[in-house]
């Protein structure tokens, strides 16, 4: 074991198990409501509802582990029992609210430890989570939300945030012989690919997150599945493939420094982004996928998604990037610091706005965006094939196995000529919608007058897609059993007395578009996925 943690988390993970301390559990016994203030941040509102409730077990692991409120050292013993409450001590897991936050957080806990411990609380996260359907025990340092005037320190271990909570929405999950975690943080990643990968490394430059990693992952029973290697980036696993990467790297875009280890990587504005999608399809096995959330830099006079491209090599990759949304550098700044609990009015909060806004400005960066990027190694000799676009409209929970498919998608497009689309049969997602819009008629003064017509998905990243009427009817008349595409342009052309030759030329483009945005699949990828 790398540290004590990894000790008592199996036996902190049992009891829980009895006392009904998981997800579901949790939510069940706080109710609607209190659920709901425990998640806005709102501890006294959740604290109010627990304490008539104190006799009972679950209310006091609640309080201690959820809320970091001291009780009395007797009542978490009555708990917990006697002994593991003196090795939760031991491992950090559990001491005066007091040192939560400070800079040495281990060495406070045992100096005060050996002072005073008649009243105990968490002085780091353990919190159960869902996460691939499973309730999981997740170590990680206090969230800044719930302990007033506390920021996070350089060394802050983060749990489950927005960010990772994202990145396991886009997380394929089909079964794989080896998945890389990289920049693992407290294990939120592994955690999720411990049902589909046999094994699972998990590498990050910082210690103390290793730790939190091997003690989340041995409250899951996962550590023989799994091993945990310090270093930086890529370097302890040189020389290796994985048929999975996953990585919620350090992306924050701003001046070469680390203020803290999660989130700053001390590569100049986007370089982790590119550092993670330059490398990482060197230790991809052919056909393995990398997924990653990452941050990229808007220059002034630079396209972004060439920005983007250009990181990666001209052979052996398909990527495909999703912009999810983009800021101005003000708010990208100003959120970044109250990310750190910092105020942007106070003196440090304006001080450090004015060296981020002015590296900014020296570089030319007019905004920056953010989002989801997936590749996929392919053939050592076949071009790189990128598509960099936004997605900034909402999408249904869980997108991971879109991204396999839109890879399948994007090999078939890349292996047919117009020919062969026209020789090919489709089918139309069933998820499919035609979108009829009419506006009132300013010319006539009375009715309606057609605006648009798009075919929409109604699934997963909900595409739409503008069409024209006689496309719109083609696609309509697809079917994988009946006629093929170009068969099926003839038809229509034959019926509305238009030139088939040269609707099955004006056909291609948006055919190909429908395609790799699933609207429309080739009847031979559903063939072979069956």
């Amino acid at each position: 074991m790398r540290s004590p943690l990894g000790v008592v988390a199996p036996r902190l993970q049992e009891v829980f198990r009895d006392l009904g301390f998981d997800s579901a559990g949790v939510e069940e016994y706080l109710g609607n409501a209190t659920m709901a203030a425990l998640r806005r941040g709102e501890p006294e509102a959740v604290a109010a509802a627990l304490r008539p409730r104190l006799s009972e077990p679950l209310a006091v692991a609640i309080t201690v582990f959820l809320l970091h409120e001291e009780l009395p050292r007797p009542v978490v013993e009555q708990v917990l029992g006697a002994d593991l409450v003196a090795g939760l001590i031991t491992a950090g897991v559990l001491g005066r609210r007091q040192v939560i936050g400070s800079p040495q957080q281990d060495a406070d806990n045992a100096e005060v430890a050996g002072a005073d411990l008649r009243f105990l609380t968490a002085v780091l996260d353990v919190q159960p989570h869902m996460i691939a359907g499973e309730s999981r025990l997740v170590f990680s340092d206090v969230a800044a939300g719930l302990v007033p005037h506390y920021a996070p320190g350089r060394d802050h271990v983060v749990g489950v945030g927005a960010a990772s909570l994202s990145l396991l929405r886009m997380t394929c999950r089909t079964p794989v012989d080896s998945a890389l975690d990289l920049g693992a943080g407290s294990g939120v990643q592994a955690l999720a690919q411990l049902g589909c990968a046999s094994q699972v490394t998990l590498t990050d430059v910082h210690p103390r997150a290793l730790d939190m990693a091997e003690a989340t992952l041995a409250a899951a029973g996962a550590l023989p599945q799994t091993e945990l290697l310090e270093g930086s980036w890529f370097e302890p696993v040189a020389g290796r493939t994985f048929d999975r990467i996953v990585a919620n790297p350090p992306f924050v875009v701003g001046p070469p420094d680390i203020a803290h280890v999660y989130r700053d990587s001390g590569l100049d504005l986007d370089g982790a982004t590119q550092l993670v999608v330059a490398t990482a399809p060197e230790h991809l096995t052919e056909g393995g996928v990398a997924q990653l959330l990452g941050a990229w830099a808007h220059v002034r006079g630079e396209d972004w998604r060439s920005r983007i491209a250009g990181w990666l090599p001209d052979h052996g990759v398909r990527a495909w990037v999703l912009q999810r949304d983009v800021v101005d550098p003000a708010l990208y700044v100003g959120t970044w610091l109250r990310d750190e609990s910092i105020d942007p009015r106070s003196p440090e909060g304006r001080s450090k706005t004015q060296r981020w806004l002015t590296h900014f400005a020296d570089a030319q960066v007019t905004a920056i965006g953010f989002g989801f990027i997936a590749l996929q190694k392919i053939a050592a000799d076949a071009p790189t094939d990128v598509l960099v676009e936004e997605l900034t409209h909402d999408t249904d929970a869980d997108l991971g196995s879109e991204v396999a498919e839109y890879f399948a998608r994007a090999e078939w497009l890349s292996q047919v000529a117009a020919a062969d689309m026209l020789a090919s049969r489709f089918v139309v997602r069933p998820s499919v919608a035609k979108e009829e819009v009419s506006v009132a008629d300013a010319d006539a003064g009375v009715g309606f007058a057609p605006a648009a017509l798009r075919l929409v998905r109604m699934d997963g990243p909900r595409w739409s897609h503008e069409v024209d009427g006689p496309l719109a009817a083609i696609v309509g008349g697809l079917h994988p059993q009946g006629l093929t595409l170009g068969e099926t342009v003839e038809l229509y052309a034959v019926a509305h007395g238009v030139d088939g030759a040269e609707l099955c030329e004006a056909v291609i483009s948006p055919m190909v578009d429908l395609v790799r945005h699933g609207l429309v699949l080739p009847a031979q990828l559903i063939d072979d996925s069956r």
